[in-house]
């Protein structure tokens, strides 16, 4: 099949969780078919693609739009940003060809999407809409929630309507969109009954510790990696250091959260804190890892399956998280993880555990053991290639 792959950004450094997932299903699905034409801008921090697995990156100039221009816009902001003048030309020039497949990935491909409908191909290929997030759901949770002054509150209920929109005109669209998680797939056929889903996992092929031991002589440390720019990932991270920074500290414990940052949370965060060191972004977050008794998901705010959760099982971590963040998880690996209701629930469960270093140890030994057939993402790429080729 002659297939189109369009995202926001070519993907590398695959330094986050949706990178992550847009770099390895698309080069999981290229492999799976044979070919794919890959289009995303990159800008000066972009990274060269790999080459191989018979896919044709093809690199989008310019930069982005500015945050300010594109708030004007009556698309959701990401995709306001990313539907740029010579986005927009190169797409003309390859909705030109002729395509058996095209897959918009995330919702800020929307625009790209709306571009192509109003062609009226004469001959329309098979089109699919990658999901990383059941994102309607998810903008509503950051706007109901947000603590932000008015102004903020306002543009997040003003940015939700607008994602809201897009979302579901993606949804009733195309002929397969795919969820990250069966909650997420379940709610987009609520919505849009009859829809076509399916349900894609992520894979692995990050980095794999084979043996690891957690003795009582170790320091007591906790560990949280994951990149704070989006607004959700903020407002989780401020809700749960309000209530754990200060029981970490009165338990002697060190929590150590690893990620890049705006540089404005951390001046917010950082004076208050007693317990939690702000690493920022780390190159090799190794030596981090290796200190830490436990792996801290304490994502209150936004669906979907957390890749965090395979990079802690394969090094081998124990794994704390809100009963709510661990949806799409085979039941087997939800059994070998400490488990919360809310956030003051998980802290006083760390500080309760984090002495019991056997029991950490079993979690982390029967999680690695259940993980390793699992997550392959072969398997994910031929089940989108599947879908496609019905």
């Amino acid at each position: 099949m002659k297939c189109l792959w369009i995202a926001r950004e070519i993907p590398f450094p695959a330094d986050s969780g949706d990178r992550i997932y847009t770099a390895q299903l698309s080069q999981s699905f290229a492999h799976a078919n044979g070919d794919l034409t890959f289009i995303g801008i990159a800008d000066q921090h972009t990274r060269p693609a790999p080459a191989g697995a018979g896919m044709q990156w093809k690199s989008v100039g310019g930069g982005r739009y500015g945050t300010a221009r594109s708030l004007l816009s009556t698309m959701p902001l990401v995709a306001a940003m990313h539907a740029t003048g010579r986005y927009r030309a190169e797409l003309r020039a390859l909705y030109a060809q002729h395509w058996d497949a095209i897959v918009f990935d995330h919702y800020a491909s929307g625009w790209a999407l709306r571009e192509f409908m109003q062609k009226k191909p004469s001959r329309r290929p098979r089109l699919a809409y990658i999901a990383h997030n059941h994102e309607e759901k998810v903008l509503r949770a950051v706007a109901a929630e947000s603590d932000a002054g008015l102004i903020k509150r306002a543009g997040f209920w003003q940015n939700y309507l607008k994602v809201k929109s897009m979302e579901r005109y993606m949804v009733e669209t195309v002929d397969v969109v795919t969820a990250i998680t069966a909650e997420d797939a379940a709610g987009f056929t609520a919505q849009s009954p009859g829809v076509k889903t399916l349900v894609l996992t992520p894979g692995y092929n990050g980095k794999v510790s084979e043996s690891r031991r957690i003795d009582a002589a170790g320091p007591r440390h906790v560990i949280m990696v994951g990149s704070f720019r989006w607004a959700a990932k903020q407002e989780n991270l401020r809700q749960f250091l309000r209530i754990a920074d200060r029981a970490f500290a009165d338990a002697g414990i060190v929590f150590d959260v690893v990620g890049d940052m705006p540089a404005a949370l951390r001046k917010e965060l950082e004076p208050g804190l007693k317990a939690t060191v702000l690493h920022g972004f780390v190159d090799d977050p190794s030596p981090i890892y290796e200190r830490a008794r436990i792996a801290l998901v304490p994502e209150a705010i936004g669906g979907g399956f957390k890749l965090k959760f395979l990079d802690y099982v394969f090094q081998r971590l124990p794994v704390a998280t809100l009963a709510d963040a661990v949806a799409g998880l085979p039941a087997q690996l939800r059994a070998q993880m400490i488990q919360s209701p809310d956030h003051s629930a998980l802290a006083q469960a760390v500080v309760r555990g984090i002495d019991d270093v056997a029991a950490l140890e079993r979690m982390q030994n029967a999680a690695f053991d259940a993980a390793r057939s699992l997550f392959r993402w072969s398997d994910r790429g031929q089940a989108l290639l599947a879908a496609l080729a019905q």
